[in-house]
């Protein structure tokens, strides 16, 4: 494909994942599913395994699958999410599995909570905000002092099926390989956290996970 061809459609596809927060809501499980080849769930819980005892907080919750699942396991757990869209239809999952858990309209940048008061933070296949300075610095300030900080930021397509040949090549078009991802990570996570990287096997892909543990005060 012609290069240029190739960076317009990155743009087209980033344009469209913008909006599948907000007006296109409503298809996002879909889009996760497709752009997954079914095993969007999969890929998110690498992030629950990484998560230490305490109290939670998921940033980007979207449509509160993780809520749920955390919930249901006994674990005290908090969902900000800017978007109206996505917090309603996570209101609604988490009505309809009968789980209560307390969910804020917030940015990453600007977490409406006192220091120190989560154990943990999880961010799964956010947008790139998440490692963003303003959102690194707001997430170390509430977490305590050797909390941990887990984000799942993107999974390399393996999969041999049509389906999973179309998905990586599409991922290649929109973001780097995983040896760019682990350094930008560390530098933008800054002298407040340790980082360690891992690429995870999964169902038709192999999905990155960066844990950083916020350094003792």
């Amino acid at each position: 494909m012609d290069p240029s061809a190739g960076g317009l459609l990155a743009r087209l596809l980033r344009w469209f994942f913008g909006h599948l927060y907000t007006d296109l809501a409503w298809s996002y499980d879909l889009v996760a599913w497709l752009a997954s080849s079914g095993h969007w769930g999969e890929w998110q819980r690498v992030a629950l395994t990484r998560l230490p005892p305490g109290r939670l907080l998921e940033v980007g919750h979207g449509p509160g699958h993780l809520l749920v699942e955390l919930s249901r396991g006994g674990r005290t757990v908090i969902g900000i999410d800017p978007s109206r869209q996505m917090s309603r239809q996570a209101a609604r999952r988490l009505q309809k599995s009968g789980q209560v858990v307390r969910l804020v309209r917030a940015r990453a940048g600007a977490l409406p909570f006192p220091a120190g008061v989560f154990d943990g933070v999880l961010s799964t296949f956010p947008s790139e905000y998440v490692l963003e300075t303003q959102a690194t610095t707001s997430i170390a300030r509430v977490l305590r002092s050797g909390g941990t900080l887990v984000v799942v930021p993107w999974a390399r397509v393996t999969g041999r099926g049509p389906l999973d040949q179309l998905l990586a090549r599409v991922y290649r078009w929109l973001e780097p390989s995983d040896g760019e991802t682990a350094p930008s990570a560390a530098r933008f996570l800054g002298d407040a956290f340790t980082v360690e990287t891992e690429s995870v096997a999964c169902a038709s892909a192999t999905v990155l996970s960066i844990v950083a543990r916020k350094r003792p005060e």
